[in-house]
């Protein structure tokens, strides 16, 4: 079957700077996919690269949907090379949403398990985004959503708003700032959460090795820490494997694992701890979903905020494969205009 094909370049831009140990991030740009069907039924899907995670440019991705014609297959669909990890997953979720709706008959490929976000493409994209704020994605999920909290000292009243809304689990960004600050707001924010609270800690691959081993110092004693994550870069592998023998605080894998190859690469090098998929990035959604399955491992789904379409994509496969005892990364509305 043959699918009419068609794109739309967005942006949406923060309430507030992000700031990570990447540096500062003002807007997200990204590109809504179309794919209409030989009976005139569509299917939406979303390009959200992040490239300091090892994704494709924005520029990468507009000129691969450039080069394309305004009629793909799902062959063209099934064959995007790994090194487009990002646009792997926008248009693969596009034709699996659209067979998803329409009773499976869009193709062979792929085993159509997820569902996308329906709209109607070019000047709509901003009204769909809009409608994330308001509307729920998964009413029937038991989803339980993890808050990022703004970072250094900011997080200490911003994680009341994630609470008031019903969340327990907040993230927290470190290695920004100086450490000895850090660990003062750290020490205060602890104090400050209710006893039921979980605190993750995300180092974005920042820290030296003797801070990471204070941190999870700290995070012993403060009894609260659900996971530090990705404490050092990816090349320190080994190091971070022998650290998370030797401290009660689980440490999560985050860069390490951004794309689905760099994934197996992990697990078949030892990682049996917690895996951050941002699946958004990550590639084949259908080749993540069967990994996934044949080996059982402790996934946390993570977001790259991405619109309401990339995120119902991500939403459902976290549905499917996450453990139901993580909070899934995707508390992040209120860090949008």
């Amino acid at each position: 079957m043959t699918y009419c094909f068609e794109f739309h370049p967005y942006q949406r831009q923060f309430r507030h700077p992000l700031t990570t140990h990447h540096g500062i991030w003002k807007v997200r740009e990204g590109i809504i996919l179309r794919l209409v069907d030989e009976k005139g039924r569509v299917g939406w899907g979303e390009i959200a690269p992040l490239p300091w995670f090892g994704s494709e440019t924005l520029e990468q991705a507009l000129t691969f949907c450039q080069q394309l014609p305004s009629q793909i297959t799902s062959t063209d669909i099934f064959s995007i090379p790994a090194e487009f990890p990002a646009c792997q997953f926008g248009f693969e979720s596009a034709w699996d949403g659209l067979v998803a709706r329409n009773g499976g008959d869009g193709g062979d490929e792929g085993d159509g398990g997820d569902e996308g976000d329906e709209g109607d493409g070019g000047d709509g994209e901003e009204s769909r985004i809009e409608t994330e704020k308001t509307s729920p994605l998964l009413p029937n999920s038991s989803l339980k959503y993890s808050y990022l909290l703004p970072t250094g000292e900011a997080a200490l009243t911003s994680w009341q708003q994630g609470w008031q809304q019903g969340d327990r689990t907040f993230k927290w960004k470190i290695g920004v700032t100086s450490m000895e600050s850090e660990l003062r707001w750290f020490d205060q924010l602890v104090q400050a959460l209710p006893p039921s609270a979980q605190l993750r800690l995300d180092a974005n691959g920042g820290l030296t090795q003797h801070q990471a081993q204070q941190w999870l110092k700290v995070s012993d004693q403060a009894g609260i820490v659900e996971f530090l994550e990705q404490p050092l870069p990816p090349e320190a592998f080994d190091v971070i494997r022998a650290m998370e023998d030797q401290y009660k605080t689980a440490i999560a894998l985050d860069e390490s694992v951004a794309t689905l190859n760099q994934l197996k690469t992990c697990y078949q090098q030892g990682w049996r701890g917690i895996f951050v998929i941002k699946a958004a990035i990550a590639g084949s959604p259908t080749q993540l979903r069967q990994f996934c399955q044949a080996h059982d491992i402790d996934v946390v789904f993570s977001s790259v905020f991405e619109s309401a379409i990339a995120r119902i994509a991500v939403l459902n496969l976290a549905v499917e494969l996450s453990h139901p005892h993580r909070a899934v990364g995707f508390g992040v509305n209120h860090w949008f205009v």
